[in-house]
């Protein structure tokens, strides 16, 4: 995984970057494909975005406003929230408090617990 953010050509990434989250949102429920992994979303308002489904691994969110956005079926592995606001966001279950907590306050990136598949077939 890169540890530099990337500032992404995606025309998706760009929509974000210049704060039309309702285009994105349109887009995206239109089938929009988009790339989001390891960029910089860093002081961006993502305020009302539609979360579902994308992949934000590696995603750099410091500073950024991330109020009442649902992640709980997002990608966030190696995501970092430092600063950011995060006051009624839903964070998938897979990822402790702890995490949150360390990547809000010290810009950690968020690990994301992986349950073991039973692979014995019973």
């Amino acid at each position: 995984m890169n540890s530099e953010p990337e500032i992404s050509h995606d025309p998706m990434y760009q929509l974000l970057r210049e704060g039309k989250v309702d285009e994105f949102n349109t887009k995206k429920q239109a089938g929009e494909y988009c790339n989001l992994k390891a960029c910089d979303f860093r002081s961006f308002d993502l305020r009302g975005i539609d979360a579902a489904g994308l992949d934000f691994r590696g995603a750099y969110f410091r500073m950024t406003d991330l109020r009442g956005i649902d992640f709980r079926g997002s990608l966030l592995d190696g995501a970092s929230i430092n600063g950011a606001k995060i006051s009624g966001t839903y964070f998938p279950v897979e990822i402790a408090a702890q995490e949150i907590l360390l990547s809000l306050e010290h810009g950690t990136r968020m690990r994301v617990k992986r349950t073991k598949k039973n692979t014995s077939g019973s």
